[in-house]
């Protein structure tokens, strides 16, 4: 138990240490940027309290799937020789399921990032079209 003890009181006399450091050898300054949030020389306009479209929040959904599958296949690879046939067509069938998913996403439009490209195409059309003046 006292090992322990030692141990905690070294890592707490090390914060203290280095925290007391920091202060008495850091700047002390009060700019005009210095309350800002990280300081950046940009001022702040405006809320923090935006609104996002659901869009983004379909594709940050998406990323932490697929960020997931990654994880899965990785380990997959890693255990390969021991998992033998059924570890490979189990992953073939985890892949295949992901594949469908995301054709599923694609047709629903959840990859759609901006504006259509047919519409963009009609729009420059139009625009070279115009007769010059």
């Amino acid at each position: 138990m006292w090992p322990l003890l030692v141990y905690g009181a070294i890592v707490l006399s090390l914060v203290a240490i280095i925290l007391g450091l920091s202060y008495v050898l850091g700047q002390h300054h009060n700019e005009r940027a210095t309350g800002e949030p990280y300081e950046g020389g940009i001022l702040s306009a405006g809320t923090a309290r935006m609104r996002f479209s659901s869009q983004f929040y379909l594709v940050a959904m998406l990323f932490v799937i697929f960020d997931v599958e990654t994880i899965f296949i990785l380990s997959w690879a890693i255990a390969f020789r021991e998992l033998g046939w059924y570890g490979y067509i189990g992953v073939l069938v985890f892949i295949g399921l992901l594949a469908i998913v995301l054709v599923y996403e694609w047709r629903n439009g959840a990859l759609d990032f901006g504006p259509d490209g047919k519409k963009i195409l009609a729009a420059y059309k139009k625009m070279s079209h115009k007769p010059s003046s």
